[in-house]
């Protein structure tokens, strides 16, 4: 039988450094976008939505402007993040950030115009949000119609940008609480845990009960 290593205070203190060593850099490479543009413009911001896939519920977008040079440990894309860490980040990211904007379109506006405009109606109406004008947008991958700002796309940019990957938090959080307040008003589909995406478990639930008032009819055809 194998004897178990132990690990001595000084290994972990040096894997611990190491750990932080590699956030840093990390972090670091999260904030090239900005640094391109941190001379020419005061306000730069990151935008993000959430919810375009799911079969229920609104898509939200965020939009956020980070004072210069500030970054906040373990930011990253949201899909990549636990709930506790998206939960932790997101007062962090309010208290932070110089301006905090959230946009949300409901279900029947996303059957009226379809999910891609009704993502840049959010996205819209967070910019309007905002308590300064940005200077650039840096989007997660979109240009928006009818926005004047400057935008930069950058696909894949909620890994790639430390301001888009902020209101990718922001977005996340936004939506899931939302979807956690539905579940308690339509408890039968399970809000609470899928967040209105189509697990076998939702579908079933439609089949069963029928759509709810927040389900994207456009989305369940198949379903129904």
């Amino acid at each position: 039988m194998a004897e178990k290593t132990k690990i001595t205070k000084e290994e972990r203190q040096r894997r611990r450094e190491e750990k932080e060593r590699l956030e840093r850099e990390r972090l670091e490479g999260m904030r090239s976008y900005e640094r391109q543009y941190e001379e020419s413009c005061t306000y730069i911001c990151g935008i993000d939505e959430a919810g375009r896939g799911p079969l229920a519920g609104p898509v939200v977008a965020a939009a956020v402007i980070l004072p210069a040079g500030l970054v906040i440990p373990y930011v990253n894309d949201s899909k990549k993040l636990t709930e506790k860490r998206r939960e932790a980040l997101y007062p962090e990211i309010l208290e932070k950030a110089l301006s905090v904007g959230v946009g949300v379109v409901p279900a029947a506006r996303i059957d009226e115009i379809n999910i891609l405009q009704a993502t840049y109606e959010a996205m819209r109406q967070a910019i309007g949000q905002l308590s300064v004008r940005p200077d650039v947008l840096l989007n997660d991958a979109v240009r928006i119609p009818d926005v004047e700002i400057p935008q930069v796309p950058i696909i894949k940019g909620d890994a790639k940008s430390i301001s888009i990957a902020c209101a990718s938090v922001i977005a996340k959080v936004t939506r899931d609480r939302m979807m956690k307040e539905y579940d308690a008003i339509y408890p039968e589909y399970g809000f609470a845990g899928h967040k209105g995406y189509g697990t076998a478990a939702h579908i079933a639930a439609i089949r069963q009960y029928g759509p709810s008032p927040i389900h994207r009819r456009t989305f369940i055809g198949n379903f129904v």
